[in-house]
């Protein structure tokens, strides 16, 4: 029989947060970009063929010894050192003991009771720009899993299946478990801390340049830890564990469903059962997955084919010192620096637009220039084409060094925004740089002075009434007439200047 899908019954918010708060806890599971896998030489490229990158070790046959990666454990000490945790002078992995298809080896490699990094917290700026501190409990090394594949049922899950495929290709590569403490006094921003902290600790590992953090790919999801107190009670309630969510709104989305679930379960006199759940991103809804596991269930145990990890201090303190500034900091001093209002920033940042423009100022455009190519025209094409601005420029190849040279060609007087439109079309084309683009198309402004003049004399004269109403003071009335001298001089005409001429002639 296949798993249900219908929403269970829930509480409307206002009467959720009226009689109940919220405690959340987010986990978030970060694959790095490492070349090799966590305690073996296979590789990890995303998409490639199922099964094809395995070996002894990530298949887990008997007699095949792991090691570890140096690169997997520095990527998690820059990671903890980021988030302003404690540094383990000694840890050590652990076996996580349970059966299911995707771990061959019947257990996974992970830390327990010994994380390498423990104690920080994150501080996450909400829309309205309060910061809220969100707690970190650990952070700690383990390997991904393999994927199954449940085929022949309605839903994508085992249920209703007729058989699952298992790839393991993914099986093995490293992981770093984030855990934040119980966060609580949330209330009801408690959707929107959730969504902030992702976002904020996206941006972060990305600067850090330790994972893609692509969500869409799985290399970054979230398990969303959710109970629900009464007003005015210490006591947690029951939790549910909503399991990899991959996307900031679906996180969003999944805290304020299981708010409500929740509490139209408590409401009633019914009791919260402690288990898994599956977010459905078509239709925002958790469904039942299995009941969960407690900590002594997995009977954990010291891995006693790896030896301990014992980072020293100096090592720490090396990576400490090159960590790069932190995603917030940058983003106010950049706003500062391209003075764009809190508005213009915040479009940019929520767009991905930070690096691109960062590159194309560098390459020679000035700020307010480079964002009006990227948040404008190249925003809406990408738009128009269905994806977002970064990828749709990679798909194109084109980049900041493209954008800068076109806006220079516009700011030195070159060419108007429809004639670099023309321009853009043509290096989207294929044609070329955009300088080469202009050439090859004649595109250029008309710099005559007497030929322009001579375009206006000749609107003017074939439009005598609106000529009088620019002299009447009606000076808007002036953009008909600047569009019949831009259509009479073939659109290479300078508008600005156009319009300067008409109103010293008829005001």
């Amino acid at each position: 029989m296949a798993q249900a899908t219908t929403a269970e019954p829930v509480l409307t918010w206002a009467a959720t947060n009226a009689a109940y708060d919220p405690v959340m806890g987010l986990e978030v599971h970060v694959e790095l970009g490492t070349t090799t896998k966590m305690f073996c030489g296979c590789t990890t490229t995303f998409g490639a063929e199922p099964n094809t990158q395995v070996c002894p070790v990530c298949l887990g046959l008997p007699g095949a010894l792991p090691v570890v990666n140096e690169i997997g454990v520095e990527s998690a000490i820059r990671i903890g050192l980021a988030l302003n945790c404690e540094i383990a002078t000694w840890c050590r992995f652990a076996r996580k003991n349970y059966f299911y298809p995707d771990m061959p080896k019947n257990f996974q490699t992970s830390q327990y009771d010994e994380p390498i990094c423990f104690g920080g917290y994150l501080d996450v700026e909400l829309d309205d720009g309060t910061v809220y501190r969100v707690e970190i409990e650990r952070a700690h090394m383990e390997e991904d899993t393999g994927k199954s594949t449940h085929v022949g049922g309605a839903t994508g899950r085992i249920h209703g299946a007729t058989h699952s495929l298992v790839d393991y290709n993914r099986a093995g590569i490293p992981l770093i478990e984030i855990v934040t403490k119980p966060m609580v006094g949330a209330g009801e921003r408690a959707p929107e801390i959730a969504r902030a902290y992702v976002a904020t600790l996206r941006d972060l590992l990305k600067a850090l340049g330790v994972s893609d953090v692509r969500m869409e790919q799985g290399s970054m999801r979230c398990d969303v830890n959710l109970s629900l107190s009464p007003k005015g009670s210490d006591a947690f309630g029951t939790r549910s564990e909503t399991k990899n969510v991959n996307s900031l709104r679906s996180v969003e989305r999944a805290v304020r469903y299981e708010m409500t679930r929740h509490a139209a379960i408590l409401s009633s006199g019914g009791r919260v059962v402690q288990e898994t759940r599956h977010w459905h991103e078509d239709t925002g809804i958790t469904t039942s997955g299995r009941e969960k596991s407690d900590a002594e269930d997995y009977r954990y145990f010291p891995e006693p084919d790896l030896v301990p990890i014992a980072p020293s201090r100096e090592w720490v303190e090396e990576l400490r010192a090159a960590l790069p500034e932190p995603p917030g900091q940058r983003r106010k001093r950049l706003q500062g620096e391209w003075g764009y209002s809190d508005l213009e920033m915040r479009d940019v940042v929520n767009a991905g637009l930070v690096d691109l423009i960062g590159k194309t100022v560098a390459a020679g455009a000035s700020a307010s220039g480079a964002r009006k190519w990227w948040s404008g025209e190249i925003a809406r094409r990408a738009n128009a084409d269905g994806s977002d601005v970064v990828t749709y420029a990679e798909s194109l190849g084109v980049g900041p060094a493209h954008v800068a040279e076109l806006e220079s060609l516009v700011s030195g007087g070159r060419l108007n925004d429809a004639m670099a439109r023309q321009v853009w079309d043509g290096v989207l084309a294929g044609e070329g740089r955009p300088a080469a683009v202009a050439d090859a198309r004649g595109l250029e402004l008309v710099q005559d002075s007497g030929a322009l003049e001579a375009a206006v004399d000749a609107v003017i004269a074939a439009n005598p009434d609106v000529a009088q109403k620019v002299r009447d003071g009606k000076v808007q009335a002036a953009g008909a007439l600047i569009g019949q001298v831009m259509k009479e001089l073939k659109g290479q005409g300078d508008a600005a200047a156009a319009r300067a001429l008409i109103l010293a002639k008829l005001t």
